[in-house]
């Protein structure tokens, strides 16, 4: 040790270069965490952006349609073309619709392999049904409609607002959102149990749209609430109406599937959603409801009675009452409105709900003023999908629960339930239903989803071209980051972090970090024609051309006549304030009816401009929007446009 050197400066100088590399690498993994939750973060507000875009696009379309029915003459054709949306015909007796939709003349034939059902409905059948979708069969139509019309008897008994208790023995699970993901119920059922007088439930609404299994997740929910009617409940969410599942893929489902019975089985299933009760009260401490309230909710409104309630966005919405001594009523269909729409916000006070076009944002105010009103602690809500399935607000007095998982892709979010006893203290329960996941890394996840987030963006901003032009005319061919992210916010009105994702979507730039938006266009990962303004706006508007397309195809059939088509223009043209002459609907309707049959097939409608769909997970059947997309690549140099 003659130079000075000991083993223990050895030591130390070997141990400062540890913990010199362990806080480097303890920074690195911080800066990674924080830079994965960024894109996670950015990723899902894309997602809702873009969903809560089409919802409003949709709310829009209906004050149209109530415009035009407040704005047209009684005989006019144009009202006469949409009073069968508002169903103003159809106040008939419930007898006459019982004979309408009997079963009876249905025959089973013996190659029919699914379960068969015997009424009263027992549970060993409610449990085989459960078993039967698992293993992808289906349920004859006769079936359906018996299952379905005993359904329709007993929720005609129930009140606007359930009125529940738990028992000392008992705790009630409840389940938001499943949105047609039969494979989210299923994994419930596993790990929660199956409905039974001991483990009864609570299914807060959105059971339909978006998922292709929305048909078999109401034929199990009925199925349980017909065995257990004071164990199973169901409350009505902002999907359980016809109107909306034009737009979001629940009537080309039941029509898929049902091509026989479908419209009678649609039409039942719309008689049964304006049954449901609105929310349901537990322990006279906790209520349950879809969406939210507003400064005006009053539960009184709805309660103590059995009631209809219509489309919220029908016209002449009205309250059927059954009993006999008290007159008819048409309350505000705002309030149905916000408890069926609404979303809570940090911030207090009461403001339109802008975003989705319908209901209401309300603060912890609001909140705690209605809780105090109405004597209860808490509000479970669901209606918003969250990453983690669940989310407390308002100084946890407000529980948003989401049950369908990987809601936006595979990875996106987590589903979660929860269970609720005696105590009132909410139990969350966290799952992610698909096998996918536990082949995916962290960050193999947050890619993938991220991915399929710029490519729907990357759509959107295709769609919005010409308006995005317009908006960059007043700048040099080049632009800086900061004026680039501006104009499009101005465009999209999105709320997305521009700035942030403009290494995603802008490749090329300048020297000096400028931005040539006319090559930014060119680089698109999505190609299309550039001067078809009318191109453009049918793929903008694709989900609200199918929507009323939809409309006019008044017998859900799937055809409409060359008039109707002329009439599904003018609509159209009309709603968007946009020309399009007589003569060139004529040669429009020339072209698609290529058989000329003298009828129009939806399919070959969509076909026309390359409108179809595209099944990759994403897009399948919950895209935000509406459940079909379209394949842009398709679009360049198409003769049919």
């Amino acid at each position: 040790m003659g130079c000075g050197v000991t083993k223990s400066d050895h030591f130390h100088k070997h141990s400062g270069k540890a913990i010199r590399a362990a806080v480097l690498i303890q920074r690195w993994y911080r800066q990674y965490v924080a830079r994965t939750e960024m894109r996670r973060r950015y990723t899902w507000h894309i997602f809702q952006s873009i969903e809560y875009s089409g919802e409003q696009a949709q709310i829009k379309l209906y004050n149209f349609l109530g415009y035009l029915m407040d704005n047209f003459t009684p005989s006019s054709n144009e009202r006469n073309l949409i009073s069968h949306i508002f169903r103003e015909n159809e106040v008939c007796r419930d007898a006459e619709w019982e004979r309408y939709f009997c079963y009876k003349n249905i025959e089973v034939p013996e190659i029919y392999s699914g379960p068969h059902l015997t009424f009263p409905l027992t549970v060993e059948q409610a449990v085989g049904l459960v078993e039967a979708f698992r293993n992808k069969k289906q349920l004859h139509s006769r079936y359906v409609l018996q299952l379905l019309l005993e359904t329709w008897k007993q929720l005609r008994m129930f009140p606007n607002i359930n009125r529940i208790s738990t028992c000392q023995s008992k705790e009630i699970t409840i389940c938001g959102d499943l949105h047609g993901q039969l494979e989210d119920l299923l994994l419930i059922f596993y790990k929660n149990g199956m409905p039974s007088l001991e483990r009864p439930y609570l299914f807060n609404g959105d059971f339909v749209d978006r998922g292709k299994d929305s048909i078999e997740i109401l034929l199990i929910l009925f199925s349980f609430l017909l065995v257990y009617p004071s164990d199973i409940y169901l409350n009505r969410g902002n999907h359980e109406d016809h109107i909306v599942n034009l737009r979001y893929g629940f009537t080309k489902e039941v029509l898929t599937k049902y091509k026989m019975h479908g419209k009678r089985i649609l039409k039942l299933l719309q008689k049964i959603f304006s049954w449901l009760p609105l929310a349901t009260v537990i322990d006279q401490k906790v209520l349950v409801l879809h969406g939210g309230i507003s400064d005006v909710t009053d539960l009184n409104c709805f309660a103590n009675c059995c009631s209809q309630v219509f489309s919220p966005f029908t016209v002449c919405s009205v309250f059927h009452f059954k009993v006999k001594s008290l007159p008819l009523v048409t309350p505000d269909r705002l309030q149905i409105l916000d408890l069926l729409w609404s979303d809570p916000m940090t911030q207090d006070g009461c403001t339109p709900n802008e975003v989705r076009g319908g209901g209401c944002y309300w603060g912890p105010d609001i909140t705690e003023d209605f809780l105090n009103r109405h004597n209860l602690q808490l509000i479970i809500r669901s209606h918003e999908c969250k990453q983690e399935g669940y989310e407390f607000c308002h100084n946890r007095k407000v529980l948003t629960l989401f049950s369908a998982s990987n809601y936006y892709d595979v990875g996106s979010n987590r589903g979660a339930y929860v269970r609720l006893g005696p105590d009132l203290v909410p139990y969350v329960v966290q799952y992610q239903a698909s096998s996918m996941i536990r082949e995916l890394t962290v960050r193999q996840s947050v890619g993938r989803t991220e991915r399929s987030a710029l490519k729907v963006l990357r759509e959107q901003l295709f769609a919005h071209k010409s308006d995005l032009l317009c908006a960059f005319k007043k700048y040099d061919s080049v632009v800086s980051l900061s004026d680039w992210a501006t104009a499009v916010e101005n465009v999209m009105h999105l709320g997305v972090p521009w700035r942030m994702l403009r290494c995603q979507l802008v490749t090329s730039k300048t020297s000096d970090g400028m931005i040539n938006y006319h090559e930014w266009f060119n680089e698109l990962a999505i190609h299309g024609p550039n001067t078809d303004s009318l191109l453009e706006t049918l793929y903008r508007h694709r989900s609200t051309l199918e929507t009323i397309f939809r409309i006019v195809d008044t017998d859900n059939s799937g055809f409409i006549t060359i008039e109707d088509f002329r009439q599904t223009w003018k609509l159209l043209s009309v709603y968007l304030k946009m020309e399009i002459t007589d003569d060139a609907i004529s040669d429009l309707a020339v072209t698609i009816d290529s058989n000329q049959d003298g009828s129009i097939d939806i399919d070959e409608f969509m076909e026309a401009f390359r409108l179809t769909d595209k099944k990759s997970r994403l897009e399948r059947g919950r895209s935000m929007f509406m459940g079909t997309a379209t394949d842009l690549t398709k679009l360049e140099g198409d003769p049919n446009i």
